[in-house]
């Protein structure tokens, strides 16, 4: 799992494969499968002792909802071990049985490594242990990676994130920087999607990066499907804090929940901070600090947040010309708007209603 010799500096989203000129357009999550063939994109999850049981089952909860039009599963997922099959210890009072050895790993096309509490020398000084070493020697080149929370500890021991940015659970953000001085690491992020290797937060910052993965793959529309089955929201971008010092508001202050509401009711409008801190009668200045508080991110990039999605699902979904989806999305100008979501996708409006009104196929990442 060398780097991509094509990959430039580190940034927080890139993709290893981009929705123009995919190998095998007929399957773009899984561009080596032989044409007009359905084969899965292969997902394999790494148990190792002392997993968390929650975050152990996120990506199965993910990735085994998706289908395409004709019903067939996006993915296959499967759960491994380092030793041959059998039972893993968890950090609960209970174990597991994994009916699959290291042999699977040379199956994935994605390899997800949750966080665990028994990494021992991984966590310890930063080095594989021989099992994790010989069994990591079976990925195929290419391989996608990802980790959950504590995960990031075992790629970066492998040497996957040398010069690239990464995060981790904030609480061990500190640790992690001081044991490997050569990656970029950002704990104010949900998650860092760095192309071929992606890293999260802990805990619920898993689901944001595996549902970040679907969208990648196969577009917003089959992501939110997964999120709305999944009863999560459909979307938290990457970037937004993972820790607020206020998440929940006092219920005797008022929130902005109602100016938020009233935002996205009027996306295609000229919004002003004034009139969202009106909605909540509030000045101006304690509305941006609320907003802070509750959202992690400041009001104005909330709206370009939104105003983007908007146009992604315009774009997917209908025929209007760029004209009227920017001016639908809040963006004015089909330049503002492709100014805008080059900046947050990595590709023009053309290029991304090209890729997904043509079908499934590996959507740009947010950024």
């Amino acid at each position: 799992m060398a780097s991509d010799p094509q990959r430039t500096a580190p940034h927080r989203h890139r993709r290893p494969h981009g929705p123009e000129n995919p190998k095998n357009p007929e399957n773009p999550a899984n561009p080596e499968a032989p044409r007009g063939v359905h084969h899965p994109h292969r997902v394999v999850v790494l148990a190792l002792d002392g997993l968390l049981p929650f975050e152990l089952g996120i990506p199965h909860r993910i990735f085994s909802r998706p289908r395409d039009p004709d019903g067939r599963p996006l993915y296959s997922v499967v759960t491994c071990s380092v030793r041959p099959p059998g039972p893993v210890r968890t950090d609960a009072d209970f174990t597991i049985h994994v009916e699959h050895g290291p042999e699977a790993l040379a199956t994935a096309d994605t390899l997800i490594v949750p966080a665990s509490y028994e990494f021992g020398p991984v966590y310890e000084k930063g080095e594989l242990t021989g099992e994790l070493t010989e069994a990591l020697a079976r990925l195929r080149p290419g391989t996608r990676l990802a980790s959950i929370c504590t995960g990031v500890y075992v790629l970066a021991a492998a040497g996957r994130l040398h010069g690239r940015r990464a995060t981790t659970h904030w609480a061990d953000a500190d640790r992690f920087q001081r044991m490997f001085p050569e990656v970029d690491v950002d704990a104010d992020v949900l998650f860092i999607d760095d192309g071929d290797v992606l890293t999260s937060a802990g805990v619920a910052a898993g689901i944001d990066l595996c549902l970040h993965m679907v969208r990648r793959d196969h577009g917003t529309a089959v992501a939110n499907e997964v999120a709305r089955r999944t009863v999560v929201p459909p979307h938290r971008d990457g970037g937004q804090a993972q820790y607020i010092q206020r998440p929940v508001p006092d219920p005797e202050q008022a929130s902005t929940t109602a100016a938020r509401a009233w935002a996205l009711d009027r996306l295609h409008e000229p919004i002003q901070l004034r009139d969202m801190a009106g909605q909540e009668s509030m000045s101006v200045r304690t509305f941006t600090r609320r907003f802070r508080e509750e959202v992690g991110i400041s009001p104005g990039q909330w709206l370009t947040q939104q105003r983007v999605e908007r146009a992604r699902h315009l774009l997917e979904s209908t025929g209007l010309s760029m004209d009227r989806v920017a001016r639908d999305a809040g963006f004015g100008t089909a330049q503002s708007m492709r100014q805008h979501l080059q900046a947050a996708l990595g590709v023009t409006p053309t290029t991304y209603r090209t890729t997904f009104r043509a079908g499934t196929a590996p959507a740009p990442a947010p950024s």
